[in-house]
């Protein structure tokens, strides 16, 4: 087991709800959706498993440990997470500083301590495979939103985790960076890596995950079941506000063929 949720519930400094009582399995090589509409804890829930933020209660565990402050606190448990875990926000402009897009992807990996030759390589392996190299010399705040969301990935990729999380990645992508993002997930799940990938597009939903775990608007988990099910469910996506009452069945399967 990668990751184990039991009663995760989450509030905000400001009393806020985040999550409430989540309880979920994922598995090593699982291709991982959580869905909901805007609001419900998606991003929450991402970051918890990320270790960004601590659970007010519950328990999360990654690979048998307990995965909390104090877990992370520990160097050796904490440099194992961090390179098996790699995070992928929402806004790319989060997540760039460097000078350069070189620069930004060496920097995880140079955190971990890899000799000059190894480090080179990797970065250099990783912008060949997302078809960045071009990119290397330029610095990340001049490029276009979808280039900064290829290098923001290629920052991830570059510590060759063995989960990739990505928040909302097809937001504000073009159709084509669009296709190029949903087959590179696909070439990473090939590869055996997890991905878990909050999102509320249903559309992209078949191609990227094979289960999703659905959350409502009041931060609860209210199902977990193969995307082809969920996307049959007409009553469980009006539940949770994805799609609107007046949706029939024949439309749906015309929408997401």
């Amino acid at each position: 087991m990668l990751f184990e949720l039991e009663n995760v519930s989450f509030s905000y400094s400001d009393g806020t709800v985040g999550l409430s009582g989540v309880s979920a399995d994922i598995h090593a090589g699982e291709r991982i959706a959580i869905i909901g509409a805007n609001g419900s804890g998606k991003s929450t829930l991402l970051r918890a498993l990320n270790g960004l933020i601590d659970a007010t209660s519950g328990t999360i565990r990654f690979a048998g440990h307990p995965l909390d402050e104090k877990a992370l606190r520990d160097p050796a448990f904490q440099h194992t997470f961090r390179s098996r875990v790699g995070f992928v926000f929402q806004d790319a402009d989060a997540q760039l500083f460097n000078a350069t897009v070189a620069e930004e992807i060496a920097f995880a990996p140079l955190q971990l301590g890899l000799p000059p030759r190894e480090l080179t390589a990797r970065v250099e392996d990783t912008m060949r495979f997302l078809g960045i190299a071009h990119l290397a010399d330029r610095a990340p705040f001049r490029l276009s939103g979808g280039e900064k969301r290829k290098v923001a990935i290629a920052s991830v990729l570059a510590m060759n985790p063995d989960a990739i999380l990505l928040d909302e990645p097809v937001i504000g992508l073009d159709p084509r960076s669009q296709d190029w993002l949903i087959r590179t997930l696909q070439q990473l799940q090939d590869a055996g890596k997890t991905t878990i990938v909050a999102t509320h597009s249903l559309e992209t939903l078949p191609q990227i995950a094979d289960r999703a775990l659905v959350l409502s608007e009041n931060h609860r988990l209210i199902a977990c079941l193969p995307v082809d099910e969920l996307l049959d469910d007409l009553h469980l996506l009006r539940r949770a506000n994805l799609i609107s009452e007046d949706v029939k069945a024949p439309e749906m399967t015309i929408c997401l063929n």
